[in-house]
C-alpha cells in the first residue's frame, strides 16, 4: 500500500456539505425508483432478446459468452445510473469517522466470515475476493479498510481507492 500509492489517496474522503447531501437525497428519493424500474425493464428486454438468440447459442458457445457478458455490462450501466445517490444513513454520519469504523468491520467482517467457511461439497466455493466500496468507507480511508483486512488474514490487490479497496483472501492461496 505505501509502496505504490501516494498517502492522501488512501486518508478519508473530504466531508461534503450538509446542504449538498440533503439536495442529492432529495434526488435520490425521486431518480432511484426510476432507475429499479428502469433496470427491470431493461432486464426483460435482454431475457426475452435472449430466448429469440437461445437457437444461436446452442450452436455457439462464443455467442453465448459474448451475449451474456453484453447483459451484465448493459445492466451494469444502468445501476451506474443511480451511482450519484445518497442513502439517509450517509446523510445522517457524514463526517462520522466511529460510524464509518463500525461499518467497515461489519463489512470486512462479514466478508471474512464467508471466505473462511469450510468447504461444502457440491456446493460453491467460498469467495476469496472480494471489494469494498468506497461508500462503506469514505469517512475513515481506505488506510482503515487495509488495516482491518490485514489483520484478519486479507491481502490488498491492485486497487483504485477512489472507488474501492479490492482484497483476496490470502489462505485460499494455501488451500489450494
Amino acid at each position: 500500500m505505501d509502496v505504490y500509492e501516494d498517502h492522501l489517496t488512501w486518508a478519508a474522503e473530504p466531508v461534503r456539505p450538509r446542504w449538498q447531501l440533503a439536495l442529492r437525497f432529495a434526488g435520490s428519493i425521486v431518480w432511484f425508483p426510476v432507475v429499479c424500474v428502469l433496470w427491470v425493464a431493461v432486464a426483460a428486454v435482454l431475457f426475452v432478446v435472449g430466448l429469440f438468440a437461445d437457437g444461436i447459442a446452442a450452436v455457439s458457445d462464443r455467442f453465448e459468452r459474448a451475449y451474456m457478458n453484453f447483459f451484465d455490462a448493459t445492466l451494469g450501466r444502468v445501476a451506474r445510473l443511480a451511482s450519484w445517490c445518497v442513502t439517509w444513513p450517509e446523510l445522517r454520519h457524514e463526517g462520522d469517522t466511529d460510524y464509518y469504523k463500525s461499518r467497515v468491520d461489519k463489512v470486512v467482517g462479514n466478508w471474512t466470515a464467508r471466505a473462511s467457511a469450510p468447504i461444502e461439497p457440491k456446493k460453491a466455493r467460498p469467495p476469496v475476493e472480494c471489494e469494498i466500496p468506497l461508500r462503506d468507507y469514505r469517512g475513515v480511508g481506505g488506510r482503515y479498510v487495509a488495516e482491518v483486512a490485514l489483520a484478519q488474514g486479507w491481502e490488498l490487490r491492485p486497487t483504485d481507492v477512489r472507488k474501492e479497496v479490492r482484497l483476496w483472501w490470502s489462505a485460499a492461496s494455501k488451500a489450494a
